[in-house]
């Protein structure tokens, strides 16, 4: 998909990933430019920046996804690519609390069901649309030292493979956002704790920039994979030819937490 004079929408755009995106799609010169967060002094600091329009929106409150889709077609007509970005982190195994699982449940993987319960029908009905998860490698790998972020992750990606299964042939195009480790204040925060260790041995730290490149070249060649941290397709080639091995090596890193 070329972003020239289309229609997208970035949840969780204020920050991190999302503010990158949002920068890196304005260059490309779409019609309309949606930055939806539930920070709404900082969706509208960046949208004053850039010419875009900032959307309140907290993707943990399925009312709030269909407004804000309501809102945008009623206003621009139609959304061409909506990104579901926002995400939160939380450490822990199955003892985490359970107001902790609902919660990262919802925003990360109920908010996308949300988006595409939303969004399917328009897009159906014109023979076009695109949608973009942000997961993460932990969606294909896993994350060590986080049950509920590794399991919601998980479903993300399951959830972006059905849909781009699923209505293919209706003209939808899905792709799956999967970086490593990004330069972002969830990153700092996760840095600070037990697992930080692990997380400075397991691959390159890059900027949310350069993720913001990678989604772009990914969206042109409309992969369902976007991988910024490509070693990412070879860790996910070893875990499906030797899972044992591959398990081996994460109780490693579980190891030196």
């Amino acid at each position: 998909m070329k972003l020239n004079d289309k229609v997208v929408v970035v949840t969780g755009g204020a920050h991190g990933i999302g503010a990158a995106m949002v920068r890196r799609f304005r260059r490309e010169k779409p019609r309309a430019l949606v930055i939806a967060d539930r920070d709404r002094a900082g969706a509208e600091a960046l949208a004053t920046e850039l010419g875009a329009l900032a959307v309140a929106c907290d993707v943990s409150r399925e009312p709030e996804i269909v407004a804000l889709v309501e809102r945008v077609t009623r206003e621009f007509e139609a959304i061409d690519l909506f990104v579901s970005n926002a995400g939160i982190a939380t450490g822990g195994g199955v003892d985490a609390p359970d107001d902790e699982w609902r919660r990262i449940i919802d925003v990360n993987v109920m908010a996308h069901v949300w988006a595409a319960r939303a969004l399917l029908p328009h897009m159906i009905a014109r023979g076009s649309g695109y949608l973009l998860s942000t997961a993460s490698a932990a969606g294909l790998l896993s994350m060590v030292g986080s049950a509920p972020y590794s399991v919601t992750k998980h479903a993300a990606v399951a959830l972006a493979e059905w849909l781009a299964i699923t209505y293919a042939d209706k003209g939808i195009k899905v792709s799956c956002l999967c970086p490593l480790f990004v330069d972002t204040d969830m990153l700092k925060g996760a840095l600070a704790d037990a697992g930080g260790a692990s997380i400075k041995a397991s691959g390159e730290i890059i900027s949310a920039d350069k993720v913001a490149d990678a989604v772009v070249a990914g969206l042109d060649a409309e992969r369902f994979l976007i991988l910024p941290h490509p070693e990412v397709a070879t860790y996910f080639q070893r875990k499906a030819t030797d899972y044992d091995r591959w398990l081996a090596g994460m109780r490693r890193l579980h190891a030196a937490k």
